[in-house]
């Protein structure tokens, strides 16, 4: 069965299953559903919890001798399975597939794992779960719907806001989920109940607000103009020194040409990346803009970041910052872009 994550609530206050599958992009919507799955079963006698992570080697008999293995005082046991690959393999698919046929209501089996794509929504593991448990599809509201889903945890402490203050919030984080709940809980402790005034959410908002450059970085690989903008801004009045910021724009254009470049020699990606030090997390932004990239491009680019240190050697004339963010046009798409994974 299929779930909405709103629907959660709802469904824990009917029944509770033996099997539940939380997945998607948003780790602060994986993590409170887990949360309330696991208080959940806490009230219903499942006292005993054993956490298993599938690393690289994971024995799978694990996980069916965890089943098996009956609580010293009969307790009912919850039995925390993650898989941050999202791929459990051969034989996990196996186990899975056994472990949907003998389902117990003495174990609770309660899985996590990141998000996926079609292809793996349609594997005969992930479909025996669906099919066999309560699976949650978690991920982030698109930004035009992150208004509605603050004035959601708003409503929750009891307080409200108009709809210019909730977009005024959503744009300051930027997407990101977990620093929204931060602002919302931060408005919570400031404020009492009841409806709060744009200056309000003003002053709470724009005392913590952080252009970094990091955050320079990510909206650059991910093409988003918007926010690179916004970004360069927040740099310049923070007084942040222009040559920081060249370097943070010309590493990541520098890496994409060689990767692009060798990509365009027939060479394998992931031995690229690797060689251009790309790995973890930044692997996949990385992926995504070489996706939108030429290496005419990228080469152009690197040209006119030569331009701008110059520029900050005070070598021509122009306002630099002017030029980071022509700089930044360079890599952005001037309209929305349908991309295919890459592997």
């Amino acid at each position: 069965m299929l779930l909405k994550g709103e629907q959660l609530a709802a469904h824990l206050e009917r029944e509770l299953r033996p099997l539940y599958v939380l997945y998607g992009d948003e780790p602060l919507l994986v993590l409170e559903a887990a949360d309330a799955i696991r208080a959940r079963a806490r009230q219903q006698g499942y006292s005993e919890r054993e956490v298993l992570t599938v690393l690289p080697q994971f024995d799978w008999g694990t996980l069916l001798a965890a089943g098996g293995n009956m609580s010293l005082f009969g307790d009912k046991k919850l039995i925390d399975l993650r898989i941050p690959t999202g791929k459990p393999g051969k034989e996990g698919s196996a186990a899975l597939q056994q472990w949907c046929q003998s389902l117990s209501p003495d174990n609770m089996l309660l899985i996590t794992l990141p998000e996926l794509d079609w292809r793996e929504e349609k594997a005969a593991w992930f479909t025996a779960l669906v099919n066999a448990g309560v699976a949650l599809k978690l991920n982030a509201p698109p930004l035009a719907e992150l208004p509605g889903w603050i004035a959601g945890r708003l409503r929750r402490q009891q307080q409200g806001a108009d709809v210019d203050s909730l977009k005024f919030i959503a744009e300051r984080v930027e997407g990101n989920l977990l620093a929204a709940h931060q602002e919302i809980q931060k408005l919570g402790l400031l404020y009492p109940t009841g409806q709060l005034s744009m200056a309000q959410v003003r002053e709470a908002v724009l005392n913590v607000a952080r252009y970094d450059i990091d955050g320079l970085r990510e909206a650059l690989l991910a093409g988003d103009l918007g926010r690179l903008s916004r970004t360069l801004d927040g740099l310049m009045q923070e007084g942040e020194a222009p040559p920081l910021v060249l370097w943070a724009m010309s590493e990541e254009i520098r890496a994409l040409t060689a990767i692009r470049t060798g990509m365009d020699a027939g060479r394998s990606v992931d031995q690229l990346l690797k060689d251009a030090k790309v790995w973890g997390p930044r692997a996949v932004p990385v992926k995504k803009a070489l996706q939108r990239l030429s290496t005419t491009s990228l080469e152009a680019a690197l040209q006119h970041a030569g331009q701008i240190d110059r520029l900050a050697k005070g070598i021509g004339q122009g306002n630099i910052w002017e030029e980071f963010l022509r700089l930044g046009l360079r890599l952005c798409p001037t309209k929305p872009m349908r991309t295919s994974s890459m592997h």
